[in-house]
């Protein structure tokens, strides 16, 4: 009864009174959850948060994601909006945090347009993927452990080919429920970072594109570290790109080293 009482009360809102709508930058390690959307029988990221801000606004609060995040995937960055028909601060944040488990974070909360949306107005987002070539405790479920050598000058070369190119079907999930399978890469690289903790290298791909197909990034690392272990030539992986079959492709990059990085939208985000 009391859910249904909350229901009608939040229609009555929606018709009468001029909801305010928030976004909220979220970060969290993916390796607890089986991913960013809400599932019937498994815990995601998104029914966490919905669950605390629901507690703490005393209503019913939904979220909608800027993406969605595969199981044990990880965000340095995503983002999510809801509405509500009271005005919110900064300072609610130690008390969303205080709600939720140390591997989600809520960094931030922002008034924006009525019209706003998190999914459909961002316009790039970054990924990263993060390799560690020998071990480090420090970042189990955090980085992929890939003792084998690698050519990393070659894989950034056939990093570069994936610019030329704007149909990725040979990198998506066979069953991924999209229109088409075009999508604009503006970078696509690899760089060496020092891990803030042991010290130790880390070797990163990161890639910004306007939309990313299901499972796109971990197929493309899984594929170019065929690459650079000299298992296959650029000209293979180019004619991989070229084939739009995702049997020609290498088996998906695991999921411990892949990072939503950061989500652009085309308005400015101000802190309330």
């Amino acid at each position: 009864m009391s859910n249904f009482i909350s229901l009608i009360f939040r229609y009555i809102n929606e018709k009468f009174i001029l909801l305010m709508r928030y976004f909220i930058e979220i970060s969290y390690k993916g390796t607890a959850y089986a991913g960013w959307q809400i599932q019937k029988n498994a815990l995601s990221v998104q029914e966490v948060i919905e669950k605390a801000l629901s507690v703490s606004l005393r209503e019913p609060i939904s979220i909608v994601g800027s993406g969605r995040t595969d199981t044990g995937v990880h965000a340095l960055q995503q983002f999510a909006h809801f509405d509500y028909a009271s005005p919110l601060s900064s300072q609610i944040l130690k008390n969303w945090n205080a709600l939720l488990p140390k591997d989600i974070t809520i960094c931030g909360l922002y008034q924006v347009s009525q019209k706003a949306h998190s999914r459909f107005d961002a316009i790039s987002r970054t990924y990263q993927y993060r390799i560690v070539q020998n071990k480090n405790s420090f970042l189990q479920d955090l980085a992929l452990y890939f003792p084998y050598k690698l050519n990393v000058e070659i894989i950034q070369e056939a990093s570069r080919l994936l610019l030329n190119y704007e149909d990725f079907e040979s990198f998506s999930k066979i069953k991924a429920n999209t229109p088409h399978f075009k999508c604009k890469i503006y970078e696509a690289f690899w760089q060496v970072q020092k891990d803030l903790v042991s010290g130790k290298d880390v070797l990163v791909f990161q890639i910004s594109a306007n939309r990313f197909l299901w499972g796109m990034v971990r197929a493309i690392v899984g594929t170019l570290l065929e690459v650079g272990q000299g298992k296959m030539s650029l000209s293979d992986f180019e004619q991989i790109i070229q084939a739009r079959n995702r049997s020609k492709a290498s088996a998906a990059a695991p999921a411990c080293g892949l990072y939503l990085a950061s989500v652009k939208y085309p308005f400015i985000l101000s802190s309330t």
